[in-house]
């Protein structure tokens, strides 16, 4: 099989389950040619099928991504699978051609290229390069600029939207039944694990509110737009993502809207792939002129491109909505910043509110596959139950170490660089996400907060993948 990307390759952490089955796709043989049947032989490379007619070479089958979230096997993104929408090829190939189309005056088929960029790779490219945080979105942004993108935008009022129904949806579940466990849904990893192996006991426990990547597709694709006065199928959504599992979820049917034409996000880009393309055309980031990201959405642009959302290092779920729970529901307001208690490792923490002696507030930071299995098999027997929220994630240390952030290129251990990213992420300002940009936007655009086009828009469900493929990879040729 082809490769994903040339950047793709296992990483050194523990966001990968072993494959319970070989990740191939069986070739159909046409059965109606021989009463006998027919036999496949492998020589080299390649396949061939005998039959009473002969021996004819069969074609190499391409392994999609709707065929990796089809198949039980693999929990997260495998080196050998071929996904032609979701690379730097692709994105370059899109490009050439849009260029070409400019060049000569085909505007009805010329697109407009939307880059959207998260927190976490303009971290790790800040520190790949050595430039400051804002320094690196701007040398982005002129970077994109000269690729041929027409605008480069921040995901930051997608990451205040998502944490903004994730609150709410927390607190209306936890008035219905105080009991149940909720759990974040925004790593694409997690979420495709939960589907494939623990199917419907699992997913009632998962919060639908959609990833900060998907929210952002639905601004890029519906209210963009709408604003730019073109169809959402003649603009080009690529988002700069720290984690390959984000190629995934963009391309879920899930997220392909039939009244557009077109899919949220089309292409997916990492932070090792920009680092991959700067390094093909010899070139530094900060060697590109240092550019505004655009501000499409109101005419009052902030100063500061760049946020952290609370100090969880992954969009700060746990901390934002223990925050606003405990105001909403308790009327009570913790004064100090949160401080969550480690537990077995680094990478499993809990925060606890008690009123008058008792524990009425629980949440947990689960990150690693590890913890994951573990909080999984507790929940099953009935022994986790007692946590109210836990924001899952399937790299250790979250988001900022992601498996497609930039690795060490000396002897410095990976743990010694999340240290470093943990700084420049702690360092930034925080964003308060009930702000005057998200109010303008449930208001002008989404009929209001929590009213069906907003839900329809925001929230999306899960499905207890049940593969015929996996059946069918257990066939003894």
């Amino acid at each position: 099989m082809s490769r994903l990307s040339r950047a793709l390759q296992l990483t050194d952490i523990d966001d990968f389950i072993t494959p319970s089955q070989i990740c191939i796709k069986p070739v159909e043989i046409d059965k109606a040619r021989s009463k006998t049947g027919a036999k496949i032989k492998i020589k080299g490379d390649s396949c061939f099928e005998e039959s009473e007619s002969g021996k004819q070479k069969l074609n190499k089958v391409e392994i999609t991504l709707q065929d990796c979230l089809a198949c039980s096997g693999c929990i997260t993104s495998a080196e050998g699978v071929l996904i032609t929408q979701q690379s730097q090829e692709e994105l370059l190939r899109v490009l050439q051609e849009n260029s070409k189309k400019k060049a000569t005056e085909d505007w009805d088929n010329v697109r407009t290229i939307v880059f959207s960029v998260a927190t976490q790779p303009l971290l790790s490219l800040a520190h790949r390069y050595q430039i400051g945080v804002e320094d690196a979105a701007r040398h982005l942004a002129g970077y994109f600029r000269s690729l041929g993108g027409n605008y480069v935008l921040s995901t930051k009022v997608a990451d205040d939207i998502a944490l903004l129904e994730c609150r709410q949806e927390f607190v209306e579940r936890y008035r219905e039944n105080e009991n149940l466990t909720m759990l974040s849904s925004s790593c694409p990893g997690w979420v495709c694990y939960a589907e494939k192996t623990h199917g419907n006991f699992i997913l009632p426990y998962v919060s639908t509110t959609r990833s900060p990547q998907q929210i952002m597709g639905v601004l890029v694709k519906h209210i963009l737009a709408e604003k730019l006065n073109i169809p959402a199928s003649r603009i080009y959504h690529v988002t700069v993502m720290p984690c390959y599992d984000k190629k995934l979820e963009a391309s879920r049917d899930d997220f392909f809207s039939k009244t557009n034409n077109s899919r949220d996000v089309d292409c997916v880009i990492t932070s090792v792939e920009v680092e991959q393309l700067l390094g093909e055309a010899q070139r530094t980031l900060s060697q590109f002129d240092p550019l505004d990201l655009d501000w499409p959405w109101s005419n009052v642009r902030p100063d500061l491109m760049v946020w952290a959302h609370e100090k969880t290092l992954s969009g700060g779920y746990a901390e934002h909505v223990f925050k606003f729970a405990a105001k909403q529901i308790f009327n009570e307001v913790p004064t100090n910043e949160l401080e969550f208690k480690q537990l077995k490792n680094r990478d499993f923490r809990e925060i606890i509110l008690k009123k008058n002696g008792n524990t009425v507030l629980k949440f947990a930071i689960a990150n690693g596959f590890r913890n994951i299995q573990n909080m999984v098999q507790k929940l099953k027997r009935g022994k986790v139950s007692n946590y109210h929220f836990v924001e899952v994630m399937a790299c250790p240390s979250g988001c900022i170490n992601g498996g497609a952030q930039i690795r060490p290129t000396t002897g410095q251990h990976v743990r010694e660089l999340t240290r470093k990213l943990e700084e420049l992420y702690h360092n930034l300002p925080l964003s308060e996400p009930e702000n005057s940009l998200t109010k303008h936007i449930y208001k002008d655009f989404l009929d209001g907060f929590q009213t069906e086009k907003s839900y329809e828009l925001l929230h999306t469900s899960y499905h207890d993948v049940v593969s015929e493929l996996s059946i069918s990879l257990n066939i003894n040729w």
